[in-house]
């Protein structure tokens, strides 16, 4: 049995430091978005305020089935390089007893979209900022195209208004997948293994293949005028399939296969978000003063 010090342990002194690191924002936050669940370090400090470094909050959209807990990697990073972070939990087709126990990602993209666009507004309201940049994986890289294109997010006829200013997608859903078995079985390993029924939603639905979904929403050009596009996808992706699919056509548009940058990079789908290779790919997207400073991590053969 363990008796109590009188100093401070180090579990405690490590506490102290992430609460001035990342403090508790829970007070600070909108009504909205007080009690979201688990937020990954570094994100949702209400009180941030962007710095002439870095101007924009970076908001991190998680992918069917997923969580914003899932950011735990990249969004410390962020944090650390001086950005406002800001997650949310989204699309909840079927809310569950608490936040934590819901599964996010299965609603009607039309629904996670206006939910996105009024977590943005009230990101933009609590920091001041005009603009946003969103990094995205799977649905969570495609789905801010949709709030961009039919729910406010961007202005065609007047690109200085637009409230995003670079969206970084991780092997995103962009033209869908033929291998929705593939995008269930990543819903249940995000879930530990547990089955539930009614695992194929609607969002699920919406992102098979050239779906009608997906082709209202790449129809009439798939980007957004004044809007920055990054894609980031794997060729060890079994869940977007092919590959190709996260790839975007339009002005203002980069793609990248990791493994052109990296080649002994393997990450799966599901690992995009805390591979160092494609994360560094992540943060020089958005600053590329970033990779002047830091050289990719690339495994050794």
């Amino acid at each position: 049995m363990f008796g109590r010090s009188r100093k401070p342990g180090v579990t405690a002194v490590l506490c102290a430091v992430a609460a001035l690191l990342w403090p508790s924002s829970a007070s600070a936050a909108p009504a909205a978005y007080a009690n979201m669940g688990e937020a990954p370090p570094g994100a949702n400090d209400w009180s941030c305020k962007p710095t002439a470094a870095h101007p924009r909050p970076v908001i991190l959209a998680h992918g069917t089935g997923g969580r914003m807990a899932m950011w735990k990697t990249l969004s410390p990073m962020l944090k650390h390089e001086g950005y406002c972070v800001f997650a949310l939990n989204y699309g909840a087709a079927e809310p569950g007893p608490t936040p934590d126990d819901t599964i996010y990602g299965t609603a009607d993209l039309n629904e996670s979209a206006r939910e996105f666009g009024a977590f943005v507004d009230a990101v933009r309201t609590a920091t001041g900022a005009r603009q946003v940049d969103i990094v995205g994986h799977s649905q969570g890289g495609m789905m801010p195209r949709l709030y961009m294109k039919n729910y406010g997010g961007a202005d065609p006829d007047h690109p200085e208004r637009n409230k995003v200013n670079s969206l970084v997608a991780l092997s995103p859903s962009n033209h869908g997948t033929y291998n929705l078995g593939a995008q269930v079985g990543e819903v249940l390993s995000a879930l530990g293994g547990i089955s539930t029924d009614g695992l194929m939603n609607v969002a699920l639905e919406q992102q098979a293949y050239q779906s009608a979904f997906i082709k209202a929403l790449n129809a009439g050009g798939e980007t957004e005028p004044g809007v920055h596009y990054t894609v980031i996808a794997t060729l060890y992706d079994q869940t977007i399939t092919p590959f190709t699919s996260s790839f975007l056509v339009g002005p203002e548009v980069q793609n990248i296969l990791l493994q052109t940058t990296c080649a002994t990079a393997t990450p799966t789908h599901n690992q995009m978000p805390i591979n160092p290779s494609a994360l560094w790919l992540v943060m020089k997207a958005l600053d590329p003063h970033y990779a002047t400073k830091h050289v990719q991590p690339c495994p050794r053969l």
